[in-house]
């Protein structure tokens, strides 16, 4: 079992930067797939970025803008999301599965944290 707690959610301007993290207990991230999912109100829940060894994937709408990373010695996963915008806005959600899993697919992933808020207003 892996439990995950996100933090650092909060409300920004646009334009602004925001970083969010997951402390990972209960198993070492070090062979797990980890990534950021989000949902927006009314919308499903759609991939953000993952991290696969040292390999990152990341969502079109944001490339170039957020980046993905994560330390296997304090068992965390951190996104650094620069250049936001509202349509950034969603609960962003923490992910860990296996590293034969799709990086992008859902369903791949078996452990989740409860979320984190961002909010950014135009």
């Amino acid at each position: 079992q892996v439990q995950l707690v996100e933090s650092g959610g909060g409300l920004v301007q646009a334009g602004g930067s925001l970083r969010i993290s997951c402390a990972g207990s209960g198993r070492s991230f070090s062979y797990l797939a980890l990534g950021w999912f989000r949902q927006a109100p009314g919308k499903e829940r759609e991939f953000v970025a993952s991290i696969k060894w040292v390999s990152t994937y990341y969502a079109d709408s944001v490339k170039g803008r957020f980046t993905i990373s994560r330390d296997n010695a304090e068992n965390t996963v951190s996104l650094q999301m620069n250049s936001l915008k509202p349509e950034d806005t969603a609960i962003y959600y923490c992910a860990a599965g296996p590293i034969s899993g799709e990086p992008h697919e859902i369903s791949d992933y078996d452990y989740w944290g409860q979320g984190t808020q961002v909010t950014v207003a135009s």
